[in-house]
């Protein structure tokens, strides 16, 4: 028996070769389309879980109340992970980690910019990061120890064999022994790093780090085997009371912690707990693959319905001779089965050509996973459920054909069934509209972020490390940096200007609340600060050496005048870390931050001698290819150990926003992918319609209907159908859009014109879409149809 359907259903296929494409091609899309949000899906949910002591791990986060306000983040104290494990039996391992950092190392001739961090020398035992050569427990157990990647090995030694014991001078001030050697850092990781250090270097070079007063680091804990995470956690809450001694009553932090794993997935936080991240993506975009592939399964339905009038006097005749319902929706289901594989097949086919280029747009490194049992586990589910759900509505309404009306020719379709297939379109097209609404709007938010004005002008700005001698010798260097042509100006910055992020509390101005302790975020700059980057002052005067007494000056933004609610604030005084001084500007509020958070009270303060941080050179308009290589000359010159490195900010700043140009992009593809899909469903039951009513457009010609008012009668059915689609559908965008907007502090409006347009789309693709079967039913032979009988 089932070798009789395989060779119907083949039959059938071959006899309606066209019918069959087009219903393939359907489902080998929406195939297509989930397959990759199913590896993309399964990538995001694998990264950092391939830790053997994944269970065990533990990233630590703080809370910190203040004003009536809790903010939560991951940033830490410098030494919290060593304590830890010194402290608490039930903590195995722990270690702190900086951020990526790209720094010079030298070996013979061989000058170098390398991506790692610094690391305590727990990590390897904490991690399962593969070593090539070395051991765990002695990859980073010296203050001089580096361990570096295959790469790096390679790049400066020949090969990993060759690395070990070498020494490697790190940003020309410190020899680093090279104790490990591990495999290259594959996309599965939330971390990248082609070296690690040992945090003792960190420290050395950063003594903020060793106050217990300030945050950066991240934490990170293994627990001892049979540790309850939620007894722990609860144990460890004011476990920075012995340590912090700026908690008081009016500002104190709570110490929680997440499971590594689920850290790149949820890691925002919204007052002081876990409120999602990444995780809300690929929940978004498996409900996408869903979508798609339901649209696919109703286009299905309704091609097969829609040609089920061919094969009416097969199934009566069947009928006739003894065959069972049954045994005829398992034929059906059979054939759609067998439509579904050739599906999956061209799908499969499909994807293997377009993952290159989804690869590029997602920045991830994804393969199919041919090995793994739980891949192919769900592609036969995936058919199964395709198959089974495209083919159960055509199969139960063909199988109840009536032989008896099949054979006299008489067989009509309830009204019922009739506005069943149409409730499946105007599903497909609601499911369509909200695509396309949400990709209007998806595309106005990164639009928005891309263009909105900062406060301070980006463009034509190039961030260049200060390494080596630069920071010492920055006089001098911006002084021959404005000498070379193309320059309007120069200055410097603590970190950049695109990410400030550094927060303290230990701020006092004449009036304050002795009862409030408000955060600031600080960032310490150079001379004409203000003037190079084209920031606005509301009120006061830029950081000027022609004045002496700006080392003790200050420069607040309006969001800290708020706060401190000074009616004369320029020449007002300030004690900024026990460091009195006065109030010099106030600057109108900037965004220094991502535009997913609101502008928050910034200090600024003058740190021309600095031994860090940034140089912001400001290039005339159309001169940046002549101005980069007169820096790059100054620096070689008063820098040789160096390589000249820089950023361009408005690129620094177009990083932030990687997560939403990447949904903008798939949303985009996604979406027109739905439209297709759902147009070949609308054109099954264009086709249906016409076959329906075939008798009914010939006798209306005969009597002398236009072509024009035959088209327009066949087509406005179906523009209804679109329109009840759309008005189902805009408020259900609306409400989605507007919650994922919520994320963003500064976002754009859901404007009615997106609405009117997305509208406009669907009406005129359904139009375009429906018009061929039309005007082909308006122009047929009226003889032709009435001869059927």
């Amino acid at each position: 028996m089932l070798r009789n359907y395989l060779l119907t259903a083949l039959r059938n296929i071959r006899r309606n070769a066209s019918f069959s494409a087009i219903n393939i091609a359907g489902l080998a899309l929406g195939m297509t389309c989930s397959i990759l949000i199913l590896l993309w899906v399964q990538h995001e949910k694998s990264i950092d879980g391939f830790h053997e002591n994944s269970d065990r791990l533990f990233q630590v986060y703080e809370r910190q109340y203040h004003d009536g306000q809790i903010d939560a983040g991951y940033f830490t104290p410098g030494q919290l992970g060593e304590e830890m494990r010194k402290v608490l039996p039930a903590v195995e391992y722990g270690t702190n980690l900086a951020w990526e950092d790209k720094l010079t190392f030298q070996a013979g001739d061989k000058i170098i910019k390398q991506s790692g961090n610094h690391a305590g020398e727990d990590f390897f035992k904490m991690f399962s990061y593969p070593l090539i050569a070395g051991t765990p427990a002695t990859a980073l157990n010296s203050p001089v120890s580096i361990a570096i990647s295959r790469k790096m090995a390679n790049d400066f030694f020949g090969s990993p064999a060759k690395a070990m014991g070498q020494t490697l001078r790190f940003e020309n001030r410190k020899d680093l022994k090279v104790t490990a050697v591990f495999e290259n850092i594959t996309d599965l990781s939330s971390i990248k790093f082609d070296y690690l250090i040992n945090w003792q270097t960190f420290l050395e070079n950063n003594q903020w780090a060793k106050d217990w007063g300030n945050n950066g680091p991240r934490t990170v804990i293994m627990l001892r085997k049979g540790t309850n995470p939620r007894t722990f956690e609860a144990s460890i809450k004011k476990f920075l009371d012995g340590y912090n001694k700026e908690q008081s009553k009016k500002f104190y932090i709570e110490m929680g912690m997440q499971p590594y794993s689920e850290t790149y997935l949820n890691s925002r936080f919204e007052n002081g707990k876990m409120s999602g991240g990444r995780i809300e993506y690929a929940r978004l975009f498996s409900l996408v693959a869903v979508f798609i592939l339901v649209i696919a399964c109703i286009n299905f339905m309704n091609l097969t319905t829609a040609r089920s009038v061919k094969r009416s006097r097969e199934i009566g005749i069947r009928k006739v001779i003894g065959a069972r319902r049954i045994s005829l929706v398992g034929q059906f289901i059979g054939e759609a089965m067998v439509i579904a594989t050739f599906a999956f097949i061209l799908g499969f086919i499909l994807v293997f050509l377009l993952l290159p280029a989804f690869n590029s747009i997602t920045g991830k490194e994804i393969h199919i996973p041919v090995t793994d049992s739980a891949f192919w586990l769900c592609i036969v589910l995936l058919v199964v459920f395709t198959g089974f759900f495209s083919g159960s509505y055509p199969a139960f309404v063909l199988s109840a054909f009536q032989p008896v009306k099949v054979l006299k020719g008489t067989m009509k379709f309830s009204n019922k069934s009739i506005l069943f297939r149409k409730g499946l379109v105007i599903f497909q097209f609601m499911l369509s509209v909200i695509l396309i609404i949400g990709t209007i709007v998806v595309s106005k938010q990164v639009g928005y972020l891309q263009h909105r004005n900062l406060g301070y002008d980006r463009e034509n700005v190039i961030y260049i490390p200060l390494e080596g001698v630069l920071p010492e010798k920055f006089p001098l260097f911006k002084e021959e940096i404005l000498k070379q042509p193309g320059i309007a100006g120069v200055t410097r910055i603590s970190g950049t200007i695109t990410d400030i992020s550094n927060g303290t509390g230990g701020v006092e101005w004449e009036g304050k609340d002795p009862n409030s302790m408000p955060m600031f975020t600080q960032a310490g700059v150079g001379y004409e600060f203000v003037k190079t980057m084209n920031l606005q002052l509301k009120a006061g005067r830029d950081f000027n050496k022609d004045f002496a007494t700006d080392s003790s000056a200050y420069i607040i933004n309006e969001a800290a005048l708020k706060i401190m609610k000074l009616k004369n604030p320029v020449g007002s005084p300030i004690t900024f870390w026990q460091n009195k001084g006065t109030i010099i500007g106030v600057l109108k509020d900037f965004h220094f931050q991502s535009l997913h958070e609101p502008i928050r009270p910034i200090i600024i303060r003058l740190m021309e001698k600095n031994g860090w941080g940034t140089a912001l050179v400001r290039t005339k308009p159309g001169q940046t290819k002549q101005a980069l290589a007169g820096i790059g000359e100054v620096c070689r010159t008063i820098n040789p150990q160096f390589p000249f490195s820089y950023q361009f900010s408005d690129e620094e700043y177009q990083k932030l926003y990687k997560s939403e140009q990447v949904v903008d992009k798939l949303a985009n593809c996604f979406a027109m992918l739905a439209i297709f899909i759902s147009c070949l469903g609308l054109l099954g039951l264009a086709i249906f319609a016409t076959l329906q009513r075939t008798k009914e457009i010939g006798i209306r010609k005969v009597l002398g209907a236009s072509i024009t008012s035959l088209f327009t009668m066949i087509s406005k059915e179906f523009m209804l159908l679109v329109l009840i689609a759309f008005f189902v559908a805009a408020p259900l965008a609306w409400f989605a859009l507007d919650n994922w907007l919520q994320q963003f502090a500064y976002r754009t409006e859901i404007s009615a014109w997106i609405f009117l347009l997305a509208g406009f789309a669907a009406m005129f693709i359904a139009l375009a879409t429906v018009s061929y079967q039309a005007i082909k039913a308006a122009l047929t032979n009226p003889v032709k149809s009435l001869k059927t009988e």
